[in-house]
C-alpha cells in the first residue's frame, strides 16, 4: 500500500513535470522573440514581464494564481491542479525564453547577413538556419533547468495538491517511520534526475552527429 501510494505521487509529480515542458518550451521561444522584438514596446513590455517574473519565488507565484482571483472575485478561476501548471509555465517560459535569447544572439551577424544576402526570408531563416544553431549551444543549459523543474515539482504541496513528497510525508505522520518512504522518494528523484542526464547527453551525442554528416 505504502508503495502504491509512492507511485500515484510520483505520477503527479511526472504529470506536472510533462505538461510544463511541453507548454513551456514553446511559449519560452514566443516569449524571446517579444523580447527581441525591433517594436521597443513590445521588447520592453516583455523584458519587463520576464524581469519580473524571475525575480519573484515560484511558490508566491503559485500563490498567486490560486488565491488572487479568490480574493479579488470571490470565484475560483483554477483549480489547484490548473494554477500549479499555469504558474510552472509561465515561469519555466519566461527562463526558457532568455535561455533562447542568449542561444540566438551568440549567433555571429554575418549568418544572417550571408542569409539576407541569398534572398532567405526571416522565417525560413530563423527555422533552417539560426534556431537549429541556437539550441544545440543551449542545449546542456536547458537540461539543467529540465533538471531545476523536475524538483521544483516538489512546490505544488503548497496548495494542497499532492505530490510523491507529500505522500511521504502523510506516510511518516500515519506510521512514525520516516527513514523508508524518504529513501524511496530519494531513489525516485536520482534515478529520475540521473535519466534526464542521460538523456540529455544522448541528445548532445545525436546532434553532434548530424552536424557532421
Amino acid at each position: 500500500k505504502v508503495t502504491l501510494s509512492l507511485l500515484e505521487g510520483f505520477e503527479s509529480t511526472c504529470l506536472i513535470f510533462a505538461l510544463t515542458l511541453v507548454l513551456a518550451l514553446p511559449l519560452g521561444l514566443v516569449i524571446s522573440f517579444g523580447s527581441m522584438s525591433k517594436f521597443k514596446p513590445l521588447a520592453y513590455v516583455t523584458k519587463v514581464f520576464v524581469w519580473i517574473i524571475r525575480g519573484v519565488p515560484l511558490m508566491l507565484q503559485i500563490f498567486v494564481v490560486f488565491y488572487v482571483p479568490r480574493l479579488l472575485w470571490a470565484m475560483p478561476f483554477f483549480t489547484r491542479f490548473n494554477a500549479v501548471i499555469v504558474a510552472f509555465v509561465i515561469n519555466y517560459a519566461c527562463y526558457f525564453s532568455e535561455i533562447y535569447r542568449g542561444g540566438i544572439e551568440s549567433i555571429p551577424k554575418g549568418q544572417y547577413e550571408a542569409a539576407m544576402a541569398l534572398g532567405v526570408r526571416y522565417v525560413p531563416m530563423m527555422k533552417d538556419i539560426i534556431l537549429p544553431q541556437a539550441i544545440k549551444s543551449v542545449l546542456p543549459i536547458l537540461v539543467n533547468e529540465f533538471i531545476s523543474l523536475l524538483k521544483n515539482t516538489t512546490l505544488i504541496a503548497s496548495i494542497g495538491l499532492v505530490d510523491i513528497l507529500r505522500v511521504g510525508q502523510l506516510i511518516q505522520s500515519r506510521t512514525y517511520r520516516a527513514f523508508e518512504p524518504f529513501f524511496a522518494i530519494a531513489v525516485f528523484y536520482y534515478i529520475l534526475v540521473m535519466g534526464l542526464s542521460f538523456l540529455g547527453k544522448l541528445l548532445e551525442r545525436w546532434v553532434n552527429k548530424s552536424d557532421r554528416r
